[in-house]
């Protein structure tokens, strides 16, 4: 196993002598994937004091990882949103190429890998293999059913959803998703690590887009409609909702900020468990299908370019 940064032994090595050093955040942290979502998640255990092991297969994958985790932190530091220099918190962060590297010790394992079910099932069966029999096994999904996800591995009771919001350093919320079988006390460690993270936790019942994905996916979906239908510009749209209903950001622009893609994939598995309601419209299949997938590729509803 080849790891990125300090060699897996003295970083194994490190993280237990640290593991008195984070007050009410977990000594080590695993997350499996490495891009926005990954690399935000494990900027923000970095900062709090967390060693972090992220997973990204491939060097190019990997370097582009740790650069997205460099920049977000220099991005804290201009802020002055960083208690440490971006450099000093970089170090806490090591890339492993597979889930064979995640350390058995960590105390928390997030995944955040693309929105298929067979990925997230494959990766979250490896990682269970490899950690400890108390680490806690979290799903980044922001949709998918976690008792679905549960139900290969081996302990579905250390298993919950931890859903972050993108930009994950900024966001001051994180859905924790609970199915029937976890269990008490990784729910209370969870909302614990939630909190130190400066962050607010919701706690939500498995189901179907949750709280936060099932009502923001119908609100962006109507919008979609309406700019399909004519009734406004996708400026108006959005404009309509911040400013008449104090919105940070219209359902439009929150949007081309999730990814198109993302969005539309939400959609179809909405669609799928909760019926017509959740129908994507038209005009969010052409989008994807031309490749306009949002802030990420520079056009979406709107020009980021």
């Amino acid at each position: 196993m080849k790891s990125k940064g300090q060699p897996e032994n003295r970083c194994q090595e490190e993280n237990r002598m640290n593991e008195a050093s984070v007050p009410n955040g977990p000594a080590t942290v695993g997350v499996i994937g490495g891009g926005r979502m990954g690399a935000g998640i494990a900027q923000v255990f970095a900062a709090l004091g967390s060693r972090v092991v992220v997973v990204e297969s491939g060097e190019e994958a990997a370097t582009a990882a740790r650069q997205r985790i460099a920049d977000g932190l220099a991005k804290a530091a201009e802020r002055d949103k960083l208690d440490d220099r971006p450099e000093v918190v970089l170090e806490r962060v090591t890339l492993v190429e597979d889930v064979t590297g995640l350390p058995g010790h960590a105390e928390l394992v997030v995944e955040a890998v693309p929105e298929l079910p067979e990925l997230k099932v494959e990766v979250l069966i490896g990682a269970e293999a490899v950690i400890g029999a108390d680490t806690v096994l979290a799903s980044n999904t922001s949709s998918l059913s976690i008792a679905e996800l549960s139900a290969p591995l081996a302990r579905p009771e250390r298993f919950l959803g931890m859903h972050f919001f993108n930009p994950v350093p900024a966001s001051k919320l994180v859905e924790v998703v609970t199915p029937p079988q976890v269990a008490d006390d990784v729910v209370g460690r969870v909302t614990g690590w939630v909190r130190a993270l400066g962050k607010t936790d919701v706690v939500v019942r498995d189901s179907p887009g949750f709280a936060t994905s099932r009502l923001g996916v119908m609100l962006g979906l109507e919008a979609i409609r309406m700019l399909e239908e004519g009734v406004a510009g996708a400026e108006a749209i959005d404009n309509a909702m911040e400013l008449g209903y104090r919105h940070p950001m219209g359902p439009l622009r929150s949007t081309d900020l999730v990814g198109l893609d993302v969005r539309l994939a939400i959609a179809d598995y909405l669609h799928s468990t909760l019926g017509e309601r959740f129908a994507p419209p038209q005009l969010l299949r052409d989008k994807v299908a031309a490749g306009d997938l949002g802030r990420k590729t520079g056009k979406g509803f709107h020009d980021w370019s």
